[in-house]
């Protein structure tokens, strides 16, 4: 992969970490219900973020847990080898307000398997989604409710989210094959 253009430097992903962090407060009403879980691998470090942001602006402690859709995912037998990551949701998510996290939206696929992923762990009262990206191309009806930076892309290209807590940088850039 080659970078063709760098879109969201250190400063702007924590802009726009604070900026939903006020947005889900808004539409809430607050946090009292609130649940965040993050889609494995870069969704569970932006869940911790906001969380942790909502938390220093609310003084409360939010649980946060972490999904891995492998096994839901609709192409799980087309895969060469899958990469099985830990699901660790050690609250209860019944009637609470889950807001699921997650890197890039891209085709929906993933967001839709997350979703089937949820509802075996309980019923929500609802379920928000954030997204540091949107690339656009949907294949499902799914939108987020909270968008860090909507990012039209063409299908040849790649939207690399790099996170420190896993990169030890952050960073989004658009790639392309080289």
């Amino acid at each position: 992969m080659r970078e063709k253009a760098l879109i969201l430097n250190e400063n702007d992903i924590a802009r726009i970490i604070k900026r939903i962090s006020h947005e889900i407060l808004e539409r809430n009403k607050g946090c009292e219900n609130l649940v965040f879980i993050g889609i494995q691998k870069r969704g569970v470090p932006l869940a911790r973020r906001i969380a942790k942001n909502i938390e220093e602006l609310e003084d409360i402690r939010l649980e946060v847990g972490k999904l891995d859709i492998t096994f839901y995912r609709d192409d799980v037998g087309q895969r060469i080898k899958p990469d099985i990551q830990i699901t660790d949701i050690p609250f209860d998510i019944k009637d609470r307000d889950v807001i699921l996290v997650d890197d890039v939206l891209f085709t929906g696929r993933t967001i839709r398997a997350a979703l089937d992923a949820i509802i075996d762990f309980g019923r929500p009262k609802s379920i928000q989604l954030v997204v540091l990206i949107d690339r656009g191309h949907r294949e499902l009806p799914i939108r987020a409710d909270y968008v860090g930076k909507n990012l039209p892309t063409s299908l040849s290209e790649f939207v690399e989210v790099k996170l420190k807590e896993i990169d030890g940088v952050d960073r989004v850039a658009i790639c392309e094959a080289s």
